[in-house]
């Protein structure tokens, strides 16, 4: 195999093994007070970032400001809203390493989703 094919075919390996590594959670994505993040989803929490850690995800950017969605304020400017995100997860940990994709979906589809645990 030449340099240039075996190097095109290492960049696609690589692109498929971040792809397969990559999950899609859906769930409650909770806020309940200021850099306090977590989703709630079938297989239990998953945090994405707890104040004073600065363990914030990569890609936590791609979230929008929830409030502007299908929200439900619980203390002031926090709470909660429906989510699916395609993430990068440490099951050991319960942790979010990183966020690929991010869609806000409305209040009834996790409060109907017999699956999810109750909103807090």
């Amino acid at each position: 195999m030449t340099k240039p094919l075996l190097c095109a075919a290492l960049a696609l390996f690589s692109t498929v093994t971040i792809a397969e590594a990559a999950e899609t959670r859906c769930g409650w994505l909770q806020n309940p007070t200021p850099a306090n993040w977590w989703l709630d989803d079938s297989a239990g929490t998953w945090t994405l970032m707890t104040q004073g850690a600065g363990d914030e995800p990569e890609g936590f950017d791609r979230i929008p400001d929830i409030s502007a969605g299908d929200y439900v304020r619980t203390n002031g400017n926090y709470g909660y809203a429906c989510a699916c995100m395609k993430v990068e997860t440490d099951a050991s940990q319960g942790r979010i390493l990183a966020i690929h994709s991010f869609r806000q979906l409305p209040i009834a589809q996790c409060a109907n989703d017999t699956a999810l645990p109750a909103a807090e």
